[in-house]
């Protein structure tokens, strides 16, 4: 079966051809970062217009990509939550209308559950079970993966998701929006020893998180020791050091809590450099394998909706004529 994926859920808009058989066969992404950064963060409204000029061109480039044309696509799926409602109501009215006209079968898909299944994408992919640690701008979650559909939560933020967490403390260091990945290369220039945040949540039981005390220690940081190129820099490599050993503590015992010897990491924040090293050691000494999707696929991105869409639609699901997104959608929700 090949599938054409749709996404825009947020300030990227992803086009993606998957074939069951011969994998992925195009992909290709447009991010709206520049366009958001001059108000530091996303502007919903901005985010939708973008998308509506942007989608129909990339679906006509993955199959230009592919050598193909709208006669070879056999389904389409499409993202419809959770996400911002303008955004996703962009994708989901394209990829329906387009599933109609070509008179194929149509999926709504969990974004989620794509950053989820990304790693399915690599040429060595993870066997089930497995624990997820999903860490995005918007969710930091420890999921049990028994299969495709069956997820239970198993920890989650209490607050600010990590990423969150990450550009609200990228703006307080003056390194404007998206503030992650900026911060992680300025962590490298720090003094690891001068600063020690705090690792929240670690003396509790359970498996949820909280990073909105890391993100005002930064602040009253700053306010004692002030914000000179030094202090910034020690500043970004404290609370990086902090973010990675909490989510490492949790991994290691949600692992140890369920028996299962692999782990996967998803979401944006798991392109972050120092947290792949340090968590592929960490979870090798526990006797675990860890698994990342290739940078490209860890945010947002068509490849991953084609991919869940392809599974879903061959196991008979599909969606019909009706249309509704879900800006809010619970993950354990899903059959």
């Amino acid at each position: 079966m090949r599938v054409l994926g749709i996404e825009t859920s947020c300030d990227e808009t992803g086009a993606a051809i998957y074939d069951s058989e011969m994998g992925l066969l195009a992909h290709t992404l447009h991010s709206q970062v520049a366009m958001h950064a001059e108000y530091g963060g996303v502007v919903p409204e901005l985010a939708s217009r973008d998308h509506v000029r942007k989608t129909i061109p990339l679906i006509r480039d993955v199959l230009t990509q592919a050598d193909l044309s709208a006669q070879d696509i056999n389904g389409v799926a499409y993202t419809i939550g959770p996400g911002l409602a303008g955004a996703l109501l962009v994708g989901a009215m394209i990829g329906r209308s387009l599933a109609y006209g070509w008179n194929v079968p149509a999926i709504g898909v969990h974004h989620m559950e794509g950053h989820l299944l990304a790693s399915m994408l690599e040429p060595s992919p993870p066997e089930f079970p497995f624990i997820a640690l999903l860490v995005s701008g918007g969710h930091t979650q420890l999921i049990k993966v028994d299969g495709i559909g069956r997820y239970v939560q198993l920890g989650e933020s209490l607050d600010d998701a990590v990423g969150e967490a990450f550009d609200k403390t990228a703006k307080l260091l003056g390194l404007g929006y998206p503030g992650g990945a900026a911060l992680a290369k300025l962590a490298e220039n720090g003094d690891e020893k001068r600063f020690h945040f705090p690792r929240p949540m670690i003396d509790r039981p359970g498996l949820d998180f909280s990073f909105s005390g890391l993100k005002t220690f930064a602040v009253n940081t700053a306010a004692e020791f002030g914000l000179d190129e030094k202090t910034r820099a020690d500043i970004a490599c404290a609370f990086q050091a902090a973010v990675v050993d909490t989510l490492i503590i949790k991994c290691r015992r949600a692992l140890r809590q369920t028996g299962y010897k692999r782990l996967v990491v998803a979401g944006g924040v798991g392109a972050n450099r120092m947290l792949r090293e340090h968590l592929a050691e960490a979870m090798g000494k526990e006797g675990c394998i860890v698994y990342f999707p290739r940078h490209e696929f860890c945010t947002d991105n068509g490849a991953m909706i084609a991919y869940v869409g392809c599974q879903r639609l061959m196991a008979g699901e599909h969606a019909g004529l009706s249309m509704q997104v879900f800006p809010r959608w619970d993950l354990e929700g899903l059959s």
